[in-house]
């Protein structure tokens, strides 16, 4: 066996000196000319363009076989002798490695080509072809089967390239830092690319596989898979495409992201700068038709909430999207915190402005509903919402929503104009819960019953407060069988019947329970003109009158509280009142004029006094017993006295000393 295999070693081993003696000749006299031509004749087979080498020209046979273009360019028959920045190609250095075996047969095909630092440019026109199309149809002809083609290499890779894409439509994009590899079908119908390049300042990873290359570049169907991955968005597409007038796409897509925010941002697409689109995932069914997206089976999530329906997407003159969708729980609290009403920390208005940039991006139509909705502290039942936005228009509408135990339904449209937001509000409570309805929408907590609540808003601002500067409309609440807590009416004006002069005490506790209680307001430039306001006891009526300022969030009213024996009866006894300050924590007491009056002891010594300062000092010290408003300060010059607070001090011992005498 040693002995054949010395044999059998010794020609094989001169087999390969005279390979290598050979390689080693052919090195010094190959024909450098042939095969340049060779190299450039193979790629002009492939494009159908001619390759121009303006650079020097490297060839090795040994140790290494290949052939190194510098300063080459594909010129395109449309651009031919306006430079490479024109063309589809140029490239800093091109390497075309041989094949060798056929080295040895005297043939010099292209194993794979390298091309370093290329500059690929795509001018894509409005009749929807570019300048690469040429060569996508001598790449179809070159590589149809039963073609006898010259070209044999089955890979391309490329180092460190740029792409500059122009669209007659949607401007120029630029992808560089690109670092691909391209399956060749040379000998299989697949092609595959794999690789690296940089968008928009994102590393992005990236594949392509298509089973049927000729037919994809022919327009014909074929498989295809696409994998995209980034920090802003992981995106794939398993399916089919052909191409024979516009772009047909059907398959499965799948879309997951950290933060839609970014990943938009990213696309270039203006977002609010607050207010949820974070965590989103997307899987559907999907037809693409020319710039025409059709999504089915959809299955979406965004902030913690998940639906389902259907999604379409269309780009012509602008971006429109129509959804139907539907889930079992939604949350819009992100979304609604994103304006901030009041100052932080202060109970002023926010002055901040809006962020109105994507009300401009794009136009949607929307139909949503969902078994339960969350805004904020509120809950709602079972909620229909259609949403439309054009042109910078947004209409929301509610068909019926189950909330605070009754029904809503109610509209909402916001126009923006340039950074002002035109303000349209209708909105219908029937028949809810007063107590949840008032605090979660007023942050009022002292009210029971039931009742409807009709607001019919418009404002125009650029921010919260030039909302309420210019707030004009109507609100009305109608209701019954409740109780106004913090407070008891009765209870304060039998004292006050029986002791004018007893001061209101400590009335902030208790109820006054009414059968009715109406409010009609009426609101123009901010200011709030009291229409009716009718509060309907069993023992107490109350009325009130005069305006509240919204911007200030300040009260100026008058009232009046009465005491009945009976329904229909005329009251035994009246007290006005004032109401005043602000809206968090207003003022209120009694006029004390009334009760003065009231008063057979006070009454006669007022009018005894001839001299008006004795009369007003003397009316003062009265008033300071009462609980009505403060005597002026004497060492304050040009300022407002404030009122008394509504509870007043205890009566002194001579006060009460008095009241018993009479």
């Amino acid at each position: 066996m040693a002995q054949g295999i010395k044999r059998l070693g010794i020609p094989i081993a001169a087999l390969l000196a005279a390979v290598l003696l050979g390689l080693i000749a052919m090195s010094w006299l190959v024909d450098r000319n042939a095969v340049q031509q060779s190299v450039e004749r193979q790629i002009r087979a492939l494009t159908g363009l001619d390759l121009v080498v303006n650079g020097d020209v490297d060839i090795s046979i040994f140790p290494g076989s290949y052939v190194k273009l510098h300063k080459v360019g594909l010129k395109g028959s449309s651009t031919r002798g306006s430079g490479f920045a024109d063309e589809p190609l140029a490239v800093d250095e091109l390497t075309a490695n041989l094949r060798l075996p056929s080295l040895l047969l005297g043939r010099y095909d292209i194993a794979d080509v390298t091309l370093l630092h290329p500059q690929m440019n795509v001018k894509h026109g409005a009749d929807g072809r570019s300048n690469w199309t040429p060569i996508v149809e001598t790449l179809a002809r070159t590589l149809k089967p039963g073609v006898d083609s010259p070209v044999s290499f089955s890979e391309i890779r490329i180092k460190d390239g740029v792409l500059n894409y122009q669209n007659a439509h949607n401007g120029t994009e630029t992808i560089d830092g690109v670092d691909l590899s391209l399956a060749w079908p040379s000998i299989s119908r697949a092609f595959a690319a794999t690789g690296q390049f940089d968008w928009r300042g994102e590393r992005v990873d990236g594949s392509l596989h298509i089973s049927d290359f000729v037919a994809a570049l022919s327009g014909d169907r074929s498989a295809i898979k696409v994998r995209v991955t980034s920090t802003p968005l992981k995106f794939a597409f398993d399916g089919a495409m052909a191409n024979r007038t516009s772009l047909l796409m059907e398959g499965t897509l799948t879309a997951d992201s950290p933060s839609l925010r970014n990943a938009l941002r990213w696309a270039g697409q203006d977002t609010p700068a607050t207010g949820g689109l974070e965590r989103f995932a997307l899987k559907a069914r999907t037809n693409v038709v020319g710039e025409s997206i059709a999504l089915t089976n959809v299955n979406l999530e965004l902030d913690g909430n998940t639906a389902e329906g259907v999604i379409t997407y269309s780009k012509g003159d602008r971006q429109t999207v129509q959804a139907t969708l539907a889930a079992d729980a939604l949350d819009f609290t992100p979304y609604v915190n994103t304006v901030r009403w009041l100052a932080s920390g202060a109970r002023d208005w926010n002055r901040q402005l809006f962020d109105l940039r994507g009300l401009s991006a794009t136009d949607l139509d929307m139909r949503l509903s969902a078994a339960k909705v969350t805004i904020g502290p509120s809950k709602l039942g079972r909620t229909a919402v259609g949403a439309n936005l054009r042109n910078g228009t947004l209409a929301l509408s509610i068909g019926e929503a189950q909330i605070y135990g009754g029904v809503l339904k109610g509209s909402i449209g916001i126009a923006r104009s340039d950074a002002t937001a035109d303000v349209k509000a209708q909105f219908q409570f029937n028949d809810v819960d007063l107590a949840t309805c008032a605090n979660e929408m007023f942050g009022v907590s002292r009210l029971t019953g039931r009742g409807n609540l009709n607001l019919a808003l418009e404002a125009s601002g650029s921010s919260p407060f030039g909302l309420a500067q210019s707030l004009d409309g109507t609100a009305s609440l109608a209701g019954h069988d409740g109780a106004i807590g913090g407070m008891n009416i009765e209870q304060l004006l039998k004292r006050l019947e029986r002791r004018p002069l007893s001061g209101a005490g400590n009335f902030r506790s208790g109820n006054t329970p009414f059968d009715k209680l109406n409010i009609a307001i009426r609101f123009n430039d901010g200011i709030a003109t009291t229409e009716d306001a009718r509060l309907e006891g069993p023992t107490t009526i109350v009325t009130l009158s005069g305006t509240a300022s919204v911007p200030s969030r300040e009260y100026d009213l008058k009232g009046v509280a009465s005491l009945v024996s009976a329904k229909d009866a005329p009251p035994t006894f009246q007290l006005p009142f004032v109401v005043q300050g602000p809206w968090d924590d207003p003022l209120i007491f009694p006029d004390s004029d009334s009760l003065i009056r009231r008063s057979p002891a006070s009454a006669p010594l007022l009018d005894s006094i001839k001299d008006r300062k004795t009369r007003d000092a003397v009316k003062s010290v009265i008033e300071r017993f009462t609980g009505g408003k403060k005597a002026p300060d004497s060492n304050a010059s040009g300022s407002n006295p404030p009122a008394a607070p509504t509870s007043g001090n205890p009566p002194s011992a001579a006060t009460q000393n008095s009241e018993k005498s009479n």
